[in-house]
């Protein structure tokens, strides 16, 4: 087995004591970075997403995984020469106006993140107009709004509506996600995507990113 192949292995097993060694290993040994990052650390959070998709795997394990990978991608981060990990695109998230649920939006955030992409997280409680701010500071490929409550569902509608009259929508990939939240009512309100949980939302992003 290869030393990228151990270390992918550390950051599924969420073994950050190994993914701090085997990344040192491969700093002294002269590995390629962008390798450690594209061969080594990334493919180990694929492997978790699936298997997290698939219930083969639970968020405390998710959690692990993606601490363990963070750390070993703290090591090779300074020695990069511009000290910039090369991201495959942006995406800003956030919880919806009058909604203060986080859990299910960390977790996207942190698989999204892990999966290559620079995250951008807004918060929670967000006026249609936040978003608006951010797609014009940030310019994302995407946009992520999370909501737990059926009576907040409506500011994603209203968030869309917004980035239309303010002729940001065409520039952006709009995807929707929460408990109450369907493909259906994604469909209805105009949204490019829907996830069901944090696997399924790097996927949806991936594919949009191409």
């Amino acid at each position: 087995m290869s030393s990228l192949e151990e270390l992918s292995n550390a950051v599924i097993g969420g073994d950050q004591d190994a993914v701090v060694e085997l990344t040192r290993q491969a700093i002294v040994e002269k590995v390629d970075l962008n390798s450690i990052i594209s061969r080594g650390l990334l493919p180990g959070m694929t492997v978790v997403g699936r298997r997290f998709k698939n219930g083969d795997m639970f968020i405390p394990e998710v959690l692990m995984a993606a601490r363990a990978m963070n750390a070993g991608l703290e090591l090779v981060k300074p020695l990069l020469v511009d000290g910039e990990v090369p991201v495959k695109g942006t995406v800003v998230i956030g919880t919806v106006e009058g909604d203060l649920h986080d859990i299910g939006k960390n977790l996207v955030g942190m698989m999204i993140e892990s999966n290559g992409y620079r995250v951008i997280d807004l918060g929670i409680d967000l006026e249609p107009q936040r978003f608006v701010a951010a797609v014009r500071e940030y310019k994302p490929q995407v946009v992520g709004m999370s909501a737990l409550l059926t009576t907040t569902m409506l500011a994603m509608k209203e968030t869309i509506e917004v980035l239309k009259e303010e002729g940001l929508r065409d520039s952006v990939k709009v995807i929707v996600g929460g408990a109450p939240v369907s493909q259906e009512f994604a469909d209805e309100i105009g949204a490019d995507g829907y996830a069901p949980d944090a696997a399924s939302a790097t996927e949806l992003v991936r594919r949009l990113i191409g």
